[in-house]
Protein backbone atom coordinates (compact mmCIF):
# COMPACT_ATOMS: atom_id res chain seq x y z
CA UNK A 1 0.00 0.00 0.00
CA UNK A 2 1.28 3.17 -1.30
CA UNK A 3 1.89 6.06 1.76
CA UNK A 4 -1.42 7.75 0.44
CA UNK A 5 -4.39 5.82 -0.31
CA UNK A 6 -5.23 5.83 -3.77
CA UNK A 7 -9.31 6.55 -5.12
CA UNK A 8 -10.44 6.74 -7.91
CA UNK A 9 -14.52 7.82 -8.96
CA UNK A 10 -16.96 6.38 -11.53
CA UNK A 11 -19.97 8.60 -11.43
CA UNK A 12 -19.45 12.33 -10.79
CA UNK A 13 -23.01 14.04 -10.08
CA UNK A 14 -23.68 15.28 -6.77
CA UNK A 15 -23.17 12.80 -4.92
CA UNK A 16 -19.72 11.87 -6.75
CA UNK A 17 -18.09 15.36 -6.35
CA UNK A 18 -19.06 14.80 -2.54
CA UNK A 19 -16.91 11.79 -2.28
CA UNK A 20 -14.20 13.79 -4.41
CA UNK A 21 -13.94 16.58 -2.15
CA UNK A 22 -14.06 14.47 0.87
CA UNK A 23 -11.13 12.79 -0.49
CA UNK A 24 -9.22 15.88 -1.56
CA UNK A 25 -9.41 16.55 2.16
CA UNK A 26 -8.01 13.80 3.70
CA UNK A 27 -4.51 14.00 4.78
CA UNK A 28 -4.12 10.53 4.16
CA UNK A 29 -5.94 9.83 0.49
CA UNK A 30 -5.34 10.81 -3.00
CA UNK A 31 -8.16 11.53 -5.88
CA UNK A 32 -6.10 9.96 -9.45
CA UNK A 33 -8.64 9.42 -11.66
CA UNK A 34 -12.43 10.53 -12.09
CA UNK A 35 -14.87 8.69 -14.85
CA UNK A 36 -18.15 9.59 -16.34
CA UNK A 37 -19.56 9.01 -19.55
CA UNK A 38 -21.14 12.73 -19.69
CA UNK A 39 -18.04 14.75 -21.06
CA UNK A 40 -19.46 17.93 -19.65
CA UNK A 41 -19.17 17.44 -15.97
CA UNK A 42 -14.98 17.57 -16.68
CA UNK A 43 -15.23 21.09 -15.93
CA UNK A 44 -15.61 19.99 -12.49
CA UNK A 45 -12.79 17.44 -12.19
CA UNK A 46 -9.93 18.68 -9.92
CA UNK A 47 -6.49 20.02 -12.06
CA UNK A 48 -4.10 16.68 -11.70
CA UNK A 49 -6.66 14.25 -11.72
CA UNK A 50 -7.16 12.41 -14.75
CA UNK A 51 -10.44 12.06 -16.48
CA UNK A 52 -11.99 9.40 -18.63
CA UNK A 53 -15.24 8.81 -20.26
CA UNK A 54 -15.21 4.96 -20.00
CA UNK A 55 -14.26 2.73 -16.79
CA UNK A 56 -12.58 0.20 -18.41
CA UNK A 57 -9.94 2.53 -19.59
CA UNK A 58 -9.96 4.17 -16.51
CA UNK A 59 -9.71 0.88 -15.06
CA UNK A 60 -6.68 -0.05 -16.97
CA UNK A 61 -4.64 2.84 -17.13
CA UNK A 62 -4.76 4.74 -13.68
CA UNK A 63 -2.70 3.19 -10.76
CA UNK A 64 -6.13 3.62 -7.99
CA UNK A 65 -6.07 1.02 -5.13
CA UNK A 66 -9.96 2.08 -4.13
CA UNK A 67 -12.78 2.67 -6.83
CA UNK A 68 -16.19 5.04 -5.42
CA UNK A 69 -18.70 3.79 -7.31
CA UNK A 70 -21.25 6.58 -7.32
CA UNK A 71 -23.30 5.65 -10.72
CA UNK A 72 -27.16 5.24 -10.58
CA UNK A 73 -28.74 2.67 -9.01
CA UNK A 74 -28.79 0.04 -11.56
CA UNK A 75 -24.97 0.63 -12.59
CA UNK A 76 -23.56 -0.66 -8.84
CA UNK A 77 -23.47 -4.14 -9.53
CA UNK A 78 -21.81 -4.02 -12.91
CA UNK A 79 -19.04 -1.39 -11.80
CA UNK A 80 -18.43 -2.79 -8.58
CA UNK A 81 -17.77 -6.41 -10.12
CA UNK A 82 -15.69 -4.26 -12.53
CA UNK A 83 -13.24 -2.55 -10.00
CA UNK A 84 -13.05 -5.59 -8.02
CA UNK A 85 -11.94 -7.54 -10.98
CA UNK A 86 -9.39 -4.76 -11.97
CA UNK A 87 -7.80 -5.41 -8.09
CA UNK A 88 -9.43 -2.38 -6.39
CA UNK A 89 -11.43 -2.47 -3.14
CA UNK A 90 -14.78 -0.71 -3.42
CA UNK A 91 -16.79 1.98 -1.88
CA UNK A 92 -20.27 1.33 -3.16
CA UNK A 93 -22.81 4.48 -2.64
CA UNK A 94 -26.46 3.45 -1.64
CA UNK A 95 -28.42 1.27 -1.97
CA UNK A 96 -25.66 -1.18 -2.54
CA UNK A 97 -27.71 -3.30 -5.68
CA UNK A 98 -31.09 -3.26 -6.42
CA UNK A 99 -31.33 -7.03 -5.37
CA UNK A 100 -29.57 -9.83 -3.21
CA UNK A 101 -29.09 -11.62 -6.33
CA UNK A 102 -27.00 -8.67 -7.51
CA UNK A 103 -25.41 -8.24 -4.47
CA UNK A 104 -24.62 -11.78 -3.81
CA UNK A 105 -22.50 -11.49 -7.35
CA UNK A 106 -20.87 -8.81 -5.93
CA UNK A 107 -20.10 -10.46 -2.93
CA UNK A 108 -18.94 -13.32 -4.74
CA UNK A 109 -16.47 -11.42 -6.84
CA UNK A 110 -15.08 -9.57 -3.70
CA UNK A 111 -14.76 -13.35 -2.34
CA UNK A 112 -12.82 -14.51 -5.65
CA UNK A 113 -10.94 -11.35 -5.96
CA UNK A 114 -9.76 -11.08 -2.11
CA UNK A 115 -11.00 -7.12 -2.02
CA UNK A 116 -13.45 -5.35 0.20
CA UNK A 117 -17.02 -3.32 -0.67
CA UNK A 118 -17.19 -0.93 1.70
CA UNK A 119 -21.33 -0.07 1.30
CA UNK A 120 -22.09 3.74 2.04
CA UNK A 121 -24.69 4.06 4.99
CA UNK A 122 -23.35 7.68 6.51
CA UNK A 123 -26.36 8.19 8.96
CA UNK A 124 -24.97 5.25 11.33
CA UNK A 125 -22.50 8.02 11.98
CA UNK A 126 -24.75 10.22 13.29
CA UNK A 127 -24.41 10.99 16.59
CA UNK A 128 -27.57 10.46 18.09
CA UNK A 129 -27.17 6.85 16.09
CA UNK A 130 -24.49 5.85 17.62
CA UNK A 131 -25.65 7.05 21.57
CA UNK A 132 -29.07 4.78 20.58
CA UNK A 133 -26.49 1.87 19.44
CA UNK A 134 -24.58 1.73 22.11
CA UNK A 135 -27.96 1.54 24.43
CA UNK A 136 -28.83 -1.53 21.81
CA UNK A 137 -25.51 -3.03 22.13
CA UNK A 138 -25.65 -3.38 25.97
CA UNK A 139 -29.24 -4.32 25.99
CA UNK A 140 -29.98 -1.15 28.18
CA UNK A 141 -33.40 -0.88 26.95
CA UNK A 142 -34.52 -4.65 27.85
CA UNK A 143 -37.16 -6.13 24.81
CA UNK A 144 -37.97 -3.81 22.18
CA UNK A 145 -41.51 -3.19 22.15
CA UNK A 146 -41.91 -0.96 18.67
CA UNK A 147 -40.25 0.88 16.38
CA UNK A 148 -41.82 3.98 14.70
CA UNK A 149 -39.97 5.21 11.62
CA UNK A 150 -41.05 8.43 9.53
CA UNK A 151 -39.55 9.93 6.37
CA UNK A 152 -41.01 12.81 5.49
CA UNK A 153 -39.13 14.57 2.53
CA UNK A 154 -39.70 16.41 -0.26
CA UNK A 155 -39.30 15.17 -3.84
CA UNK A 156 -40.06 17.95 -6.63
CA UNK A 157 -40.19 18.07 -10.45
CA UNK A 158 -36.84 19.61 -10.96
CA UNK A 159 -35.65 16.46 -9.17
CA UNK A 160 -36.44 13.68 -11.37
CA UNK A 161 -36.44 16.30 -15.05
CA UNK A 162 -32.42 16.62 -14.36
CA UNK A 163 -31.83 12.97 -14.55
CA UNK A 164 -32.54 9.88 -17.14
CA UNK A 165 -32.94 7.38 -13.93
CA UNK A 166 -34.40 8.56 -11.43
CA UNK A 167 -37.91 7.47 -10.95
CA UNK A 168 -37.19 5.12 -13.69
CA UNK A 169 -38.63 1.56 -12.02
CA UNK A 170 -35.46 -0.84 -13.69
CA UNK A 171 -32.75 2.26 -13.05
CA UNK A 172 -33.98 3.94 -9.65
CA UNK A 173 -35.69 0.70 -8.19
CA UNK A 174 -38.52 2.92 -5.89
CA UNK A 175 -38.16 5.58 -3.09
CA UNK A 176 -37.30 2.32 -0.39
CA UNK A 177 -34.17 1.89 -2.75
CA UNK A 178 -33.25 5.60 -3.69
CA UNK A 179 -34.76 8.31 -1.13
CA UNK A 180 -35.17 6.18 2.13
CA UNK A 181 -32.33 2.98 2.29
CA UNK A 182 -30.39 4.69 4.48
CA UNK A 183 -33.89 4.33 7.24
CA UNK A 184 -33.95 0.73 6.68
CA UNK A 185 -30.46 0.12 7.35
CA UNK A 186 -30.77 2.27 10.51
CA UNK A 187 -33.79 0.16 11.50
CA UNK A 188 -31.20 -2.96 10.89
CA UNK A 189 -28.20 -1.28 12.67
CA UNK A 190 -30.43 -1.03 15.87
CA UNK A 191 -32.66 -3.44 15.92
CA UNK A 192 -31.42 -6.19 13.41
CA UNK A 193 -33.65 -8.30 10.78
CA UNK A 194 -36.72 -8.09 9.67
CA UNK A 195 -38.76 -11.44 9.11
CA UNK A 196 -42.41 -10.30 7.63
CA UNK A 197 -43.83 -6.94 6.13
CA UNK A 198 -46.59 -5.83 4.54
CA UNK A 199 -48.08 -2.65 3.35
CA UNK A 200 -49.36 -0.10 1.06
CA UNK A 201 -47.76 2.19 -1.77
CA UNK A 202 -48.96 4.40 -3.75
CA UNK A 203 -48.40 7.45 -6.45
CA UNK A 204 -50.02 10.44 -5.49
CA UNK A 205 -48.34 13.64 -7.03
CA UNK A 206 -45.59 12.37 -9.35
CA UNK A 207 -47.52 9.84 -12.05
CA UNK A 208 -46.87 12.65 -14.47
CA UNK A 209 -42.46 11.97 -14.27
CA UNK A 210 -42.14 8.49 -12.33
CA UNK A 211 -42.96 4.83 -12.36
CA UNK A 212 -42.73 4.30 -8.92
CA UNK A 213 -44.60 5.24 -5.71
CA UNK A 214 -44.45 8.34 -4.09
CA UNK A 215 -45.85 7.47 -0.65
CA UNK A 216 -45.92 3.93 1.80
CA UNK A 217 -46.74 2.59 4.88
CA UNK A 218 -45.91 -0.61 6.33
CA UNK A 219 -46.30 -2.95 9.44
CA UNK A 220 -43.17 -5.41 10.15
CA UNK A 221 -42.43 -7.80 12.38
CA UNK A 222 -38.40 -7.78 13.67
CA UNK A 223 -36.72 -10.77 14.06
CA UNK A 224 -36.66 -9.98 17.75
CA UNK A 225 -40.69 -9.82 17.43
CA UNK A 226 -40.73 -5.97 17.71
CA UNK A 227 -43.90 -4.46 15.48
CA UNK A 228 -42.17 -1.66 13.40
CA UNK A 229 -44.82 0.98 11.38
CA UNK A 230 -42.72 2.64 8.79
CA UNK A 231 -43.90 5.62 6.77
CA UNK A 232 -42.48 7.48 4.00
CA UNK A 233 -43.62 10.20 1.45
CA UNK A 234 -41.47 12.37 -0.95
CA UNK A 235 -44.78 14.78 -1.19
CA UNK A 236 -43.84 16.44 1.69
CA UNK A 237 -44.84 20.08 1.20
CA UNK A 238 -42.20 22.26 -0.61
CA UNK A 239 -39.15 20.75 1.78
CA UNK A 240 -37.95 17.82 3.72
CA UNK A 241 -39.83 17.89 6.96
CA UNK A 242 -38.87 14.51 9.25
CA UNK A 243 -36.35 11.99 9.49
CA UNK A 244 -36.83 10.01 12.63
CA UNK A 245 -36.69 6.80 14.63
CA UNK A 246 -38.61 6.05 17.63
CA UNK A 247 -37.94 2.93 19.68
CA UNK A 248 -40.57 1.95 22.76
CA UNK A 249 -39.11 -0.88 24.55
CA UNK A 250 -38.97 -1.97 27.92
CA UNK A 251 -36.77 0.24 30.33
CA UNK A 252 -36.57 3.20 27.91
CA UNK A 253 -38.52 5.17 25.36
CA UNK A 254 -36.35 7.21 22.99
CA UNK A 255 -36.80 9.40 19.56
CA UNK A 256 -33.82 9.72 17.19
CA UNK A 257 -35.63 12.55 15.12
CA UNK A 258 -35.01 16.35 13.18
CA UNK A 259 -34.99 15.84 9.25
CA UNK A 260 -32.12 13.78 8.76
CA UNK A 261 -31.81 11.25 12.20
CA UNK A 262 -29.71 14.65 13.61
CA UNK A 263 -31.22 15.09 17.01
CA UNK A 264 -32.09 13.28 20.42
CA UNK A 265 -36.19 14.19 20.52
CA UNK A 266 -36.70 13.00 23.73
CA UNK A 267 -36.21 10.18 25.96
CA UNK A 268 -37.28 8.45 28.52
CA UNK A 269 -35.14 5.89 30.30
CA UNK A 270 -33.97 3.79 33.31
CA UNK A 271 -30.61 4.26 32.98
CA UNK A 272 -28.44 7.65 32.80
CA UNK A 273 -29.93 9.77 30.33
CA UNK A 274 -28.33 10.20 26.79
CA UNK A 275 -26.35 14.00 26.08
CA UNK A 276 -28.75 16.19 24.66
CA UNK A 277 -27.55 16.23 21.25
CA UNK A 278 -28.40 18.48 18.38
CA UNK A 279 -26.45 18.08 15.01
CA UNK A 280 -26.58 21.47 13.47
CA UNK A 281 -24.12 20.04 10.33
CA UNK A 282 -26.00 20.43 7.13
CA UNK A 283 -27.60 17.59 5.18
CA UNK A 284 -26.16 17.10 1.47
CA UNK A 285 -27.13 20.13 0.07
CA UNK A 286 -27.79 19.64 -4.38
CA UNK A 287 -29.11 22.94 -4.55
CA UNK A 288 -32.88 21.60 -5.41
CA UNK A 289 -33.28 18.79 -2.85
CA UNK A 290 -31.72 18.02 0.52
CA UNK A 291 -30.48 14.45 1.54
CA UNK A 292 -29.32 12.65 4.41
CA UNK A 293 -26.82 14.18 6.94
CA UNK A 294 -23.15 14.89 5.20
CA UNK A 295 -20.80 12.19 6.83
CA UNK A 296 -18.75 11.09 3.56
CA UNK A 297 -15.58 12.29 5.74
CA UNK A 298 -16.16 9.69 8.19
CA UNK A 299 -16.92 7.22 5.06
CA UNK A 300 -13.70 7.74 3.63
CA UNK A 301 -11.92 7.71 6.85
CA UNK A 302 -12.92 4.24 7.77
CA UNK A 303 -11.54 3.15 4.04
CA UNK A 304 -8.04 4.50 5.78
CA UNK A 305 -8.93 3.00 8.95
CA UNK A 306 -9.24 -0.28 7.79
CA UNK A 307 -6.58 -0.73 4.87
CA UNK A 308 -3.78 0.93 7.02
CA UNK A 309 -4.86 0.61 10.76
CA UNK A 310 -6.47 -2.94 10.71
CA UNK A 311 -9.89 -1.41 12.21
CA UNK A 312 -13.35 -2.87 11.06
CA UNK A 313 -15.71 -2.10 8.11
CA UNK A 314 -18.21 0.40 9.37
CA UNK A 315 -20.46 -1.32 7.09
CA UNK A 316 -20.09 -4.75 5.02
CA UNK A 317 -21.08 -5.99 2.26
CA UNK A 318 -23.46 -8.65 4.04
CA UNK A 319 -25.03 -5.59 5.86
CA UNK A 320 -25.41 -3.68 2.52
CA UNK A 321 -27.19 -7.08 1.20
CA UNK A 322 -29.17 -7.45 4.34
CA UNK A 323 -31.10 -3.62 3.74
CA UNK A 324 -31.49 -4.42 0.29
CA UNK A 325 -33.40 -8.08 1.71
CA UNK A 326 -35.38 -5.85 4.01
CA UNK A 327 -36.23 -3.34 1.48
CA UNK A 328 -37.00 -6.70 -1.56
CA UNK A 329 -39.34 -8.04 1.51
CA UNK A 330 -41.25 -4.76 1.65
CA UNK A 331 -41.69 -4.34 -2.02
CA UNK A 332 -42.65 -8.02 -2.01
CA UNK A 333 -45.74 -7.61 0.68
CA UNK A 334 -47.09 -4.20 -0.60
CA UNK A 335 -50.30 -3.44 -2.31
CA UNK A 336 -50.26 -0.85 -4.70
CA UNK A 337 -53.31 1.23 -3.55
Amino acid sequence: MPDKIRFSIVGFGNIGRRHAGQILQNPDTELVAICDTDVSVQTHVPVGVAFYANIEEMLGQSAADILCVCTPNYLHEPHTIAGLRAGLHTVVEKPMAMSVAECDRMIAAANETGKTIFAVKQNRYNPPVQEVKKLMVARELGNIFMIQVNCFWNRGDNYYSGSDWRGKKDKDGGCLFTQFSHFVDILYYLNGPVKDAQGWIQNFAHTHNTEVEDTGSFVMKAANDAIINFNFTTCSYERNMEGSITIFAEKGTVKIGGQYLNTIEYQQLATAALPPIKITAKANDYGLYQGSMSNHDKVIQNVVDVLLHNQSVMTSAEEGREVVRIIEQMYKGAVRA
